[in-house]
């Protein structure tokens, strides 16, 4: 192998077209070429010399990009969206080969990443390397000191336990109650579903940090590049240097 080529499941990843573990499954599934070959697994190849192809479609090595995006209310978390709602993806100026780290659904606002490394888009998801999301949530239905109580206590979800890092419970007002809440999963609307099972109900939802990652002064529809540090931060996490893993 020489200097400059990768394994071919990496580049894949690299491109965006899909996780390592999901472009194993191209590859075998024969759905990938190489210079017009059948790929294998294992195969290395070099980029900007060799031609890796799924169908009709060349694969072209994307620039690694990291972007941190503030979704507003009523914009998907999809490329496209059968009921003809506004995207993630119309939102950004230039969103060639982004995938999005973690859905938001349409009601809930906040951080969302979004890069070019499928590979670590893989990582930050999986259960195994729990990575911390942060919310905070506007809730009703429950007195601040009974929420309190019940957030500090095992409450199961599809009959697994929720286990916070961190919970912190304030008043607010009118009755409501403002919920901050740190996890180390990504189950599907599980702040919903976790403040639902202790009788409650979210009224709003803001995601406000993704591992290294805060949303801070971002506003609904903007967007910025990581910094640097934030990057590292994030392949330190999952166990990756981001050159090449």
């Amino acid at each position: 192998m020489s200097d400059t080529s990768m394994r071919l499941q990496r580049y894949l990843a690299r491109a965006g077209v899909a996780s390592r573990r999901q472009a194993e499954t191209l590859i075998t599934d024969g759905k990938v070429r190489v210079n017009g070959k059948p790929a294998s697994l294992g195969m290395s190849v070099e980029p900007g010399r060799d031609r890796v192809t799924i169908g009709r479609k060349v694969i072209v090595l994307a620039q690694k990009r990291w972007i941190a995006f503030h979704k507003p209310i009523g914009v998907v978390t999809t490329a496209d969206d059968e009921q003809g709602r506004r995207t993630v993806f119309d939102m950004l100026p230039d969103s060639a080969g982004l995938t999005y780290v973690g859905r938001l659904d349409v009601a809930t606002t906040g951080l969302l990443l979004l890069t070019t490394d499928g590979d670590a888009v893989h990582r930050l998801t999986h259960p195994k390397y729990r990575v911390p999301r942060s919310y905070i949530a506007l809730v009703h239905g429950l007195d601040t000191a009974e929420l309190e109580r019940q957030a500090n206590e095992r409450v199961l979800v599809d009959s697994r336990v929720v286990a916070p890092s961190r919970v912190r419970v304030r008043g607010g007002k009118d009755g409501r109650s403002i919920l901050e809440v740190t996890l180390a999963e990504g189950r599907n609307r599980i702040v919903r579903r976790w403040v639902e099972a202790m009788g409650a109900k979210v009224e709003r939802l803001a995601r406000v940090a993704y591992g290294p990652v805060r949303l801070d002064d971002l506003k609904p529809g903007e967007w910025r590049p990581l910094t640097p540090q934030e990057e590292k931060g994030i392949y330190r996490a999952i166990g990756m240097t981001g050159e090449g893993d």
